[in-house]
């Protein structure tokens, strides 16, 4: 168990970064961040911020150095530069983990090997020709093995002509994964502590546009298929022999639930946790990586969430005061410089003690900014 006032490190410097420094502070601890942007914002907020890219040696021993146990806000971070930190410091997640969740093909293999309902999907190589079954595949979503997210590295792809257009022009590894008809989007946020405990958050429901998440409802209030999650993201811990915060995103397809995606980490879909929750995922993940005990079950207020984009920007500062002058809202801005379009600027999370009030607080709020209710 580690404790206060250790100094924990963190791999990566953009809001869920921030918030772990927040949630770290909170407890008593201090926190040494590691990114190569100067302007990192959650540099900002730590205690010491290390300039430098994530495979850079003499920054990864210096981080190491500093700090009694390690975590990373993205899955981008080299597994390499995991590994590395392994030799020294406590990484949790470990490089194995994060070297599954970092590669599609990687992640659905594995998926598929521990028996996890999944969409149908192949492999490809721009390099390669297209095996004959991708035509049983469309219409299909083509997407980067790696680095993809927010909807980048992804399209719609109806025919075996138009998809080797597209694998020949990204010019790297894909996976072609089936459309499907969706009747819902879920995550599921839990963590496992080195000792082997085990907490999640309740089950919530999302709505994305144009790949980016726009709403989550917490908690999403289907016990059949929180239950369902539940089994699912367990098994996966505990195949991947995981310890600390992991987020599964689900698809509701024909009433099953199949895996879409890992994030091993907190997600943009656990962020109501800060506001309606006794426990956040932050506060989940600072406690996962001490081996702190882990609460046995997370009492959550009814919450809608809205990602506040960039796109809100294009033509002046939305009006905060009249957003603020709603009951129960809470305003989440995240420091970040430019508000470009589709660039998560920050969210505002409504809770209540009950969905009518919550729902019609939400309506307001979309009216103030401009924005449709979710599809």
């Amino acid at each position: 168990m580690i404790l206060p006032p250790a100094t924990l490190g963190m791999l990566g410097g953009g809001q869920l970064g921030r918030y772990f420094v927040m949630a770290a502070h909170r407890l008593g601890y201090k926190v040494v961040v590691l990114d190569p942007d100067p302007a990192s914002i959650a540099g900002a907020a730590a205690d010491h911020h290390i300039v430098a890219s994530y495979d850079d040696q003499a920054a990864l021993h210096d981080l190491a150095s500093r700090c009694e146990a390690i975590s990373c806000e993205f899955e981008n971070v080299p597994a390499t530069a995991l590994a590395l930190l392994e030799q020294y410091q406590p990484v949790r997640p470990g490089a194995s983990a994060v070297r599954i969740c970092q590669d599609r093909r990687e992640e659905k293999a594995f998926l598929c090997r521990a028996d996890i309902p999944v969409a149908l999907y192949l492999a490809l190589l721009p390099e390669e020709p297209i095996p004959a079954q991708a035509s049983e595949l469309f219409p299909a979503i083509l997407k980067t093995a790696r680095e993809g997210y927010d909807g980048k590295g992804q399209w719609q792809v109806s025919g075996l002509d138009e998809l080797a257009t597209v694998l020949a022009a990204s010019g790297v590894p894909c996976v072609l994964e089936k459309r499907l008809a969706l009747e819902g989007e879920f995550a599921l946020t839990l963590a496992r502590s080195p000792s082997g405990a085990i907490s999640a958050l309740p089950l919530v429901q999302n709505w994305h546009s144009g790949g980016i998440l726009g709403q989550t409802r917490s908690p999403a209030n289907v016990p059949t298929l929180e239950s369902e999650a539940k089994a699912i993201a367990e098994r996966l811990i505990a195949a991947l022999d995981y310890v600390g915060v992991l987020t599964v995103e689900f698809f509701l397809v024909e009433g099953r639930l199949l895996v879409n995606e890992l994030a091993p980490r907190p997600h943009n879909s656990g962020h109501p946790s800060i506001d309606n929750a006794a426990c956040s995922q932050f506060e989940l993940q600072v406690r996962a990586l001490c081996d702190l005990p882990l609460p046995d079950q997370i009492a959550v207020r009814p919450a809608l969430l809205i990602n506040l984009l960039g796109d809100l920007w294009q033509h002046g500062t939305p009006d905060w005061a009249a957003l603020l002058a709603l009951p129960g809202l809470h305003l989440h801005l995240y420091g970040k410089g430019e508000p470009r379009p589709g660039r998560k600027m920050g969210h505002i999370t409504v809770t209540g003690d009950d969905w009518s009030t919550v729902e019609e607080t939400c309506s307001k709020a979309r009216q103030l900014l401009g924005l449709a209710p979710p599809r």
